[in-house]
């Protein structure tokens, strides 16, 4: 089993970065995880609806140009459903078993992703009502997935 995360732009606050090799420790006992972090594209100060749309389009490309072939994709999504813990659980373990050894998650830039992105992905995940910036999106996937393991291998976790 492989788990990638595939996102736009770097982390760059140490505090988050240490939390997030944090999980990446502790998901190592459960699956191989591999992070793939993309440039992400300049945006003007005072840019048109046309120009996001090309930085977008830009990023989007390069998204998909990483996403490794036979692959189960699940984009987060503003528009995609949202999940509690315990069907996140069974929906990565579902995916295993049913669907592909390898689940790729992906994150997009500060304006979202492409239209041909959200077309590629065989899952639309919302990961709450409100909004996050993408390192912490990031960091909260990461501890929903190591969450969903811990649950799928009926160990304790705190709730």
């Amino acid at each position: 089993m492989k788990i990638t995360i595939i996102t736009v732009g770097k982390i760059k606050e140490k505090a988050l970065v240490e939390l997030i090799d944090e999980y990446k420790k502790r998901l190592s006992k459960y699956t191989q995880l591999e992070f793939v972090e993309l440039q992400d594209e300049p945006i003007k100060e005072n840019s048109k609806e046309n120009d996001e749309m090309i930085v977008k389009i830009k990023e989007g490309n390069k998204i998909l140009s990483r996403i490794p072939s036979n692959s189960y994709k699940i984009v987060l999504d503003l528009k995609g459903k949202m999940l509690d813990s315990v069907e996140f659980s069974k929906k990565i373990d579902e995916v295993f078993t049913y669907e592909s050894s390898h689940i790729v998650f992906i994150i997009g830039g500060s304006l979202g992703l492409s239209e041909d992105v959200v077309k590629a992905a065989n899952y639309n995940l919302k990961l709450s009502n409100m909004t996050f910036t993408h390192n912490f999106a990031k960091l909260i996937l990461l501890e929903q997935i190591y969450r969903a393991f811990k649950i799928i291998n009926n160990e304790t976790y705190h709730k």
